[in-house]
């Protein structure tokens, strides 16, 4: 197979077995070392393998992501666009191996849509809120945080911070235009059975609900007082050398009043425009800082026991944490790959995956979704 280029960078036409310690890029726009594969203990042939199956199964759907969009949730009464969208690039992607770069591809520093993906930032928010004492515990009640009426009422009174993180808070309302009942609702049915469902008791099913995730946001919008960008910025992108390029953004109308002065409250996704729009070496960084269990430079950016709790697996569903996937044994496993591994995963093919076993992240973007299983066990054949 030949070797192109700009889908696959080399810098060394030397070979070196050393032991590996974790490398971590410099600052936004500065280049980001990278070693030959057969440094790191890889076939250069398989990987190469793997980079063209990524640039070759791109996501079937619209570029333009207002379009693909639309498209996606069609079904959905109510559906609309309610924050910004941008018409995407091509496949891109990067791996990193103890945080050297030893492969990528595309246009690493183009800002993109990665819509669900931001739900691993927002959960991110969220245990740093934890960290620094804001929530005393993600096993207490919401409404003595919240008190109001988000979390009021016989049902919603019940909500724990961990419901919310792992999607089986059942919560019930409407947000920002947003009705819960009328997000992704199940294939039978109609409106009158979708709105007035038996609700389940909070903690005992998953549903994979953008409104209650955006509820997750305005809460801890409230709980810091601040916008959740700043405090993303300045806890903890700016400190892992993020470039200045990536924005989180709400709904055109999310707009909610704190200590006098009125703040976007920012959406988990981009289930209706919004979220984070972010390039694929941000989205690295971000995840070298969780195979590094929360330290950058030796510096404790997020606690080890929030992000170990993040990854333990909900029991509703053992494929999902905090707002992480899970490969364990369940509907979402990708066979033959460690039941370690966790990874982000956002709408179109985009995707942040640890792999602490063999200190490897791998990022990548607009991949077919199907494709995902496959193409990480072209990587994973690739390790020697």
């Amino acid at each position: 197979m030949k070797l192109v280029a700009s889908s696959f960078i080399f810098l060394s036409t030397f070979t070196f077995l050393v032991a590996q310690t974790t490398y971590y890029p410099p600052d936004g726009n500065s280049i980001w070392e990278q070693k030959l594969p057969k440094e790191v203990m890889m076939d250069s042939g398989k990987l190469i393998e793997a980079v063209a199956f990524a640039k070759a199964n791109e996501y079937s759907g619209s570029r333009d992501l207002r379009i693909a969009i639309l498209k996606g949730f069609e079904r959905e009464p109510f559906h609309e666009i309610l924050g910004p969208t941008k018409k995407r690039g091509g496949p891109a992607g990067m791996i990193l191996k103890s945080g050297y770069s030893i492969a990528q591809w595309g246009d690493t520093k183009r800002v993109d849509m990665t819509f669900s993906v931001t739900k691993s930032f927002l959960s991110t928010v969220a245990g740093l809120a934890v960290d620094q004492g804001l929530i005393g515990s993600t096993s207490e009640k919401v409404n003595a945080y919240i008190w109001d009426g988000t979390f009021g009422g016989e049902h919603n009174s019940k909500i724990r911070w961990e419901h919310l993180l792992q999607q089986n808070s059942d919560w019930s309302g409407e947000l920002w235009g947003g009705k819960d009942w009328a997000d992704r609702p199940p294939k039978e049915g109609g409106l009158d059975e979708w709105k007035f469902r038996k609700l389940n008791e909070p903690g005992t099913v998953m549903e994979y609900n953008d409104v209650r995730v955006n509820v997750l946001a305005y809460a801890l919008t409230h709980v810091w007082r601040k916008p959740l960008p700043v405090v993303l910025k300045e806890h903890l992108m700016d400190k892992i050398g993020a470039s200045t390029t990536w924005r989180w953004h709400g709904y055109e109308h999310a707009w909610t009043e704190i200590d006098g002065l009125q703040m976007k409250s920012v959406t988990g996704g981009g289930h209706s425009g919004a979220g984070l729009f972010i390039n694929t070496e941000d989205m690295a960084r971000f995840g070298l800082l969780f195979l590094n269990r929360g330290t950058w430079n030796n510096e404790r950016l997020v606690s080890e026991s929030w992000i170990q709790k993040a990854i333990e697996p909900s029991k509703p569903n053992i494929n999902y944490g905090y707002m992480w996937w899970l490969n364990k044994k369940g509907a979402r496993y990708w066979e033959g790959l460690s039941e370690n591994l966790y990874y982000a995963a956002g709408f179109g093919g985009n995707f942040i995956i640890i792999d602490e076993e063999n200190d490897m992240v791998i990022v990548t973007r607009w991949l077919q979704p199907n494709k995902i299983g496959e193409f990480m066990a072209m990587v994973n054949a690739a390790l020697e």
